[in-house]
């Protein structure tokens, strides 16, 4: 039983989401503020699929928008990377996903950044053997449960989130 219980544990911290901080205050790093996007709901609800599905996403991130990261968390109180993605999903899309990125990571098809599209999952390699995910929302933007600073909005593009980018998963 204590064999079962050191090798959970193992499992467990090996595929955690990063726990190593960005840099603070850093150009590196950005956080978007969302109030620039938030009309976006309203002004393009008559393009279709892509925006009724970005719509939820944003709805998703505004419930969730400031909770803490706690790993291994699930709820408002903290959440951890892979628990709001694996939140977000079902609450968005009724898809269930696995728990950890590690699992999360085989999911769906591999697409490359100029290919990404609402909802596509992006991984993060911020340690050796640390991942990260998100959800990508639009021009650039993704969603996700920072260790830093909890649930908010980046940017792919530059940065630090940049620098680690490690691959995109579409399962829509």
């Amino acid at each position: 039983m204590k064999q079962l219980i050191l090798f959970l544990t193992l499992l467990l911290l090996f595929n955690a989401c990063s726990r190593r901080l960005p840099p603070k205050k850093s150009s590196t790093v950005q956080e978007v503020n969302l109030k620039k996007y938030s009309t976006h709901t309203k002004t393009k609800k008559s393009s279709g699929k892509k925006s009724s599905k970005l719509d939820k996403l944003y709805a998703q991130y505004r419930a969730w928008k400031g909770t803490p990261y706690k790993y291994g968390g699930l709820s408002l109180k903290g959440v951890d990377c892979s628990g709001f993605v694996l939140s977000s999903y079902k609450k968005v899309y009724g898809i269930k996903l696995p728990r950890s990125t590690h699992e999360q990571v085989k999911k769906g098809r591999r697409v490359y950044m100029y290919e990404l599209q609402t909802g596509d999952l992006l991984f993060f390699k911020t340690g050796w053997n640390v991942r990260h995910v998100g959800i990508y929302l639009e021009n650039g933007k993704f969603m996700h449960a920072s260790s830093s600073k909890g649930v908010m909005i980046s940017t792919v593009r530059n940065g630090y989130w940049k620098e680690h980018y490690w691959q995109a998963r579409r399962l829509l």
